[in-house]
């Protein structure tokens, strides 16, 4: 039988609710949630809870509820037609003989609700947490120029490849070399223009990061600019400046040719590779290849142990 039908002989019996309407509510709810799916809707069950014990409360207060729902308004002086100002009160029943078991019913299925809310509202603190860590995943800074570099508004200029580091600095036009003081150390550089005013430095700051002074040079290009070709110590990372004193790139940005991947020998090549697997698997909330690998050694571990149970086990 359909829960229409159903409802439709409850109607029919005047004894349904033993005098208790709201124990004919209750009824119809219990029911309710069996057979249909109206409780799915979040916050349906647990706002028609709450108005039930509302009305609970009240009666147990003392209130009443105006009649006219379950019967006529009285009729005045025998009369025929009821009374437009008389309004009778009927004592609400309350909740005293609702049956036990519709209790219990209604107190785990409000529990489930707020159970839910919670979970609902813990998930939704999860991913706001989510979000935070994918953008601090996606770092801070300047966003690089196309040779992984800066432009900066002074007219300083640089690029970089994994192995060195090629910084250009303006210079007034007709520039010899003999007019520049030029000191690359490994950790600091300092370039000073010779000029009829003076001398006038251009750059006196730390390196950020350490360079091969053998391997480093500069030049003068057209008489109007300077470059610096700065060879790296460590191949293997992007530098965000060039000197400490600079503003720095989001390294996370850069995107390294991949025509020039070949000109790499085999080992930086493969770090070159990886980094990009990691940098890019990252920005999709995909596991990098180090969790990749941890995961498929953990699978491999719980397929050779299947007699063990890894169902509260938490995997980092």
């Amino acid at each position: 039988m359909s829960f229409a039908d159903t409802l439709a002989t409850w109607l029919q019996d005047s004894e349904i609710g033993e005098g208790d309407p709201v124990k004919v509510v209750a009824k119809v709810l219990h029911q309710l949630g069996k057979t249909t799916d109206l409780f799915l809707v979040e916050g349906v069950e647990k706002r028609l809870w709450e108005l039930i014990k509302v009305n609970r409360r009240k009666a147990r207060e003392g209130a009443g509820v105006k009649k006219g729902f379950f019967s006529q308004a009285k009729k005045v002086d025998g009369g025929s037609k009821p009374s437009k100002d008389v309004v009778e009160e009927i004592v609400n029943p309350g909740l005293s003989s609702l049956d036990q078991k519709l209790k219990v019913d209604a107190e785990e299925a409000e529990k489930k609700v707020v159970s839910g809310l919670a979970a609902q509202e813990s998930e939704g603190n999860g991913k706001e947490t989510q979000l935070e860590e994918v953008e601090e995943d996606e770092g801070k800074g300047l966003v690089p120029n196309s040779g992984n570099g800066y432009s900066y508004e002074s007219g300083h200029t640089w690029v970089q490849t994994l192995q060195d580091v090629t910084y250009t600095i303006p210079v007034p036009a007709g520039t010899k070399a003999r007019d520049l003081v030029v000191d690359i150390r490994k950790t600091r550089l300092k370039v000073v223009l010779k000029s009829p005013s003076g001398l006038e430095p251009l750059v006196d700051d730390d390196l950020h990061k350490e360079i091969a002074v053998e391997d480093s040079f500069w030049n003068i290009n057209d008489g109007k600019e300077l470059e610096l070709y700065l060879q790296k110590v460590d191949t293997m990372c992007w530098w965000d400046k060039v000197c400490s004193k600079q503003e720095g790139i989001n390294t996370k940005k850069v995107e390294p040719e991949n025509s020039k991947l070949s000109d790499l020998d085999a080992e930086t090549r493969q770090t070159v590779e990886k980094m990009m697997f990691d940098q890019k698997q990252k920005a999709m909330g995909m596991p990098t290849s180090e969790e990749q690998q941890k995961e498929d050694m953990m699978k491999k571990f719980m397929d050779a142990h299947p007699e063990m149970d890894f169902s509260k086990a938490k995997f980092m």
